[in-house]
């Protein structure tokens, strides 16, 4: 507990919601961006009339961006499922959970019809006492949290570190409770959150750890794959996500017992197919009472996908490495934090993290002026759960959950992220132009403010 401590201080939010208040605008640069940005000084900005740093054409662009990526090989796994017989339409299933058992190294996979299905087999599988609490992010889309409550489960809602954009886990400490049994980490936009330390404080403290990997398919940390940390893990296959089926989910697994809870919660079919001395065994021909089952066409399209998973996200790292390494050398910018024994994947964008003060310039007015030369930027908040109306109504709940009157973390998050492309085809002409756009609209910035 001690190490947790003393590497949760080196991370500390606190210091760093302090740190980035701290105006910095007049900093001077040196090396290759201070160049940079005085060679752009005498540029005028397409705002101002001036030419636009993006030229490259956008119907080009929209391609090279476009997502999923279906081809030859995916319109050929779809034409022999359906020139399958009844018989045999249901093989890919079995066939792709033991191949997500190898990719990740679990000892037990499900696949579901989506991530939502998938986390709801999850709560389900932890057979946990009526008003059992659970940490989780605030920060997620809602089958994080909502399908708890189907089982007497209440939500403990934990902030954002703002230097990681993910799970804190020195706040999660702090609203530890009696009744506490379990916390869900999310792997927001791909990058993993510090499985190894939230392991250590779960084993501390007796809790069960359960990964919510929907964006961190082929991440991992210290060699680990995200979805074998926790005692169970969630992915979705939903056709935004990193490995994209149209829909579908998997949930891995360390035991048994909560292998079998979750498949013969939403697969009719599994418990037969349990050993003799298992207590799901009986309920051969009902289940749990759900049907959860993956679609065939998108079971064969997830086992198409998982084959070129690693290559596809190497590419996707690579190409951001070129442009990021550059734009944050510039005052103000940076990425979420990431670990050097961490290997991260992208999730729907690249996202950036704007410091006003720092950088001299308002997002709204850095948007408005990277649009105008070209560059595709966007920004937008992310889902705070605690804020919607189904979780201040205490009717839903085995007892109302604690509605926090702040989450500094994740509102800074969501004050400060830029949302830029990701390109899943080499156009290094492309991150050039970028890096120059954003080059360019900081050695105007004075002009701007």
């Amino acid at each position: 507990m001690n190490e947790m401590r003393e590497l949760s201080e080196k991370r500390s939010r606190r210091t760093f919601l302090k740190s980035s208040g701290v105006a910095a605008a007049g900093l001077a640069l040196g090396g290759y961006t201070g160049k940079a940005i005085a060679q752009s000084a005498n540029e005028t900005l397409a705002l101002n009339g001036g030419p636009k740093a993006v030229t490259f054409p956008s119907d080009r662009l929209s391609a090279a961006t476009k997502w999923p990526r279906f081809g030859d090989v995916e319109k050929q796994a779809v034409w022999e499922i359906m020139d399958r017989s009844v018989g045999d339409v249901y093989n890919d299933l079995p066939v792709l959970e033991k191949e997500w058992c190898e990719y990740n190294k679990v000892p037990f996979a499900k696949a579901h019809c989506n991530g939502s299905s998938t986390l709801t087999s999850m709560f389900f599988a932890l057979d946990l006492p009526p008003g059992s609490e659970i940490m989780v992010p605030s920060y997620t889309f809602f089958a994080t949290i909502l399908p708890m409550r189907f089982f007497q489960y209440v939500p403990i809602f934990i902030d954002l570190n703002p230097r990681t954009a993910c799970f804190d886990l020195e706040y999660a400490a702090k609203h530890l409770t009696k009744n506490t049994k379990a916390m869900v980490p999310m792997h927001s936009w791909g990058l993993p959150c510090d499985m190894d330390e939230i392991c250590k404080f779960a084993d501390e403290k007796g809790l069960i750890v359960c990964e919510d990997a929907a964006h961190a398919h082929g991440a991992s940390l210290k060699g680990k794959k995200m979805g074998a940390w926790g005692q169970i893990a969630i992915f979705s296959f939903q056709a935004s996500k990193p490995l994209p089926a149209i829909e579908g989910g998997m949930g891995c697994y360390q035991t048994r017992e909560y292998y079998e809870r979750a498949a013969a919660f939403g697969h009719y079919e599994d418990p037969p197919k349990f050993p003799e001395d298992s207590p799901n065994r009986k309920y051969d021909g009902t289940g749990y009472g759900q049907k959860y089952r993956i679609h065939p066409i998108a079971a064969a399209l997830a086992r198409t996908q998982l084959a070129v998973l690693d290559e596809r996200n190497a590419g996707v790292r690579k190409r951001i490495r070129e442009l990021n390494d550059r734009i944050t050398q510039l005052p103000g910018l940076s990425e979420p934090f990431c670990r050097k024994d961490v290997e991260r994947v992208y999730y729907a964008n690249n996202m950036i993290l704007l410091d006003e003060a720092k950088a001299g310039i308002t997002r709204e007015t850095l948007l408005k002026a990277l649009k105008a030369e070209g560059v595709w930027a966007g920004s937008g908040a992310y889902p705070e759960q605690h804020k919607y109306k189904i979780y201040s109504e205490e009717k839903w709940w085995h007892h109302k959950p604690v509605i926090p009157e702040t989450l500094p973390g994740t509102e800074q998050v969501n004050r400060s992220c830029i949302y830029l492309p990701i390109l899943y085809e080499d156009l290094p002409e492309v991150n050039e132009q970028y890096a120059k756009a954003f080059e360019k609209v900081w050695a105007n910035r004075d002009k701007l403010s």
